[in-house]
């Protein structure tokens, strides 16, 4: 039987070979192991399906919306709308679950997504939706988010004889009756949003009762200042993947119609708000550190990054211009947003030409808020048998099949 024989220096060169191959494979593994992690960790979950979402007046939710929208339509999710279609859940009224199309009491919670505008109120949630479904909400800074409600809601009543924001907040209750349908949209808009008294004294007891009864209602608070991180942190909550949290700004406005606020103008908007202050900082707050728990700063750079990436990616595909226009300039009026108070709704035109698959996506990405609720309520309307016996609506925007 013949045997190997290395001739000398052989034996060396195999252990260099060796020593290279492994510094080549290390080297691989630490620069791409964040990445396989990542991937590893996104098939392990399961995209989550069961969905409350809080839609917080001016804090981008409309666009929060669209993003739900889209994926309850692509995955056949059943939607919890208000009766006979309409847009709101009874708002201003705290949420009760007969307020929702098709709800019986008889039968276990059967809508996959809440996310029309409610005043929140949980024991009556939890009767619509299953108990696996995943709470969060959208905040934004009060002090932008009341600039914006004056504009938007400058005909309440609070807001109606006051020339400016700086007039109404140099004597407020000149203007403002807390015993008014409408004064919630004048002081801690989000505070009435999650179901607290606006007008409530402020003192350390009640902002702590308060914040730990968000904390024990929401699984995730986010920030509409950082709204692609945001998206990012949304996507990991709900093991969902990166297109479907892709968006274009819904219901934004011209900045034409917005207004410069100084320093003295910023600080009387706080103390106004306060409730809403101290729900604001708290919750920006544990928004870094559940990145920082969750992701990490570094992955949350790099998957910001991307979302970005592909939203400039469809703008290039779906947008004339890559971006938004005012509404006389919307040529298909089934795109053109309502328009509100002395705000221009901004809205887009979609390239022409497209194929039809393209077009499909694309649409879905810029139709407003009302149009997109309606089209899906008729759709639901046909295919549920929550909806026997309810009148069907005429739909403002083209059909869902497109």
């Amino acid at each position: 039987m013949g045997t190997c024989r290395l001739s000398p220096g052989s034996g060396e060169a195999v252990l260099v070979a060796a020593g290279l191959l492994t510094l080549l494979i290390t080297t691989c593994l630490l620069l791409g192991f964040t990445v396989l992690n990542d991937a590893f960790f996104q098939k392990a979950c399961k995209p989550k399906t069961n969905i409350v979402f809080l839609k917080v007046h001016k804090s981008a939710s409309s666009t929060v919306m669209n993003i739900l929208f889209r994926f309850g339509e692509m995955h056949n999710l059943t939607f919890a709308f208000p009766l006979k279609g309409g847009h709101q859940l009874f708002y201003p009224h705290h949420f009760m679950a007969k307020f929702v199309q098709g709800f019986s009491p008889r039968k276990p919670p059967q809508f996959n997504i809440l996310c029309h505008h409610m005043r929140f109120l949980r024991p009556e949630v939890q009767k619509v939706v299953p108990s696996t479904a995943i709470y969060f909400s959208i905040l934004r800074n009060p002090v932008q988010l009341m600039e914006s409600s004056f504009v938007y809601y400058k005909g309440t009543s609070a807001f109606a004889r006051a020339r400016s924001l700086e007039e109404f907040l140099s004597q407020p209750y000149r203007f403002y009756n807390p015993t008014a349908g409408d004064s919630h949209y004048a002081k801690n808009l989000m505070t009435f949003d999650f179901g607290f008294n606006p007008d409530a004294e402020v003192t350390a007891k009640r902002v702590n009762l308060m914040l730990k009864a968000i904390e024990a209602s929401f699984d995730l608070l986010l920030i509409s200042e950082y709204f692609d991180e945001s998206m990012v942190l949304l996507k990991e909550t709900l093991c969902w993947d990166l297109d479907s949290v892709v968006s274009f700004p819904l219901n934004s406005r011209d900045s034409s119609t917005r207004s410069p606020l100084s320093s003295i103008t910023a600080e009387k908007i706080k103390a106004w708000n306060r409730l809403d202050w101290e729900i604001y900082t708290h919750f920006n707050r544990t928004f870094w550190e559940r990145i920082e728990r969750d992701i990490g700063r570094e992955r949350m750079w790099r998957e910001v990054r991307a979302l970005r990436q592909r939203q400039a990616e469809l703008a290039r595909t779906c947008l004339q211009g890559m971006g938004s226009v005012g509404p006389k300039d919307i040529k298909d009026s089934s795109l053109r947003p309502l328009q509100y108070g002395k705000a221009r709704i901004l809205g887009y035109n979609l390239k022409q030409g497209l194929d039809k698959a393209t077009e499909h996506m694309c649409r879905r990405l810029v139709t407003p808020e009302l149009q997109y609720s309606t089209a899906l309520y008729n759709k639901q309307l046909k295919t549920s048998l929550f909806f026997l016996g309810s009148l069907k609506i005429e739909a403002t925007s083209v059909p869902v099949s497109s």
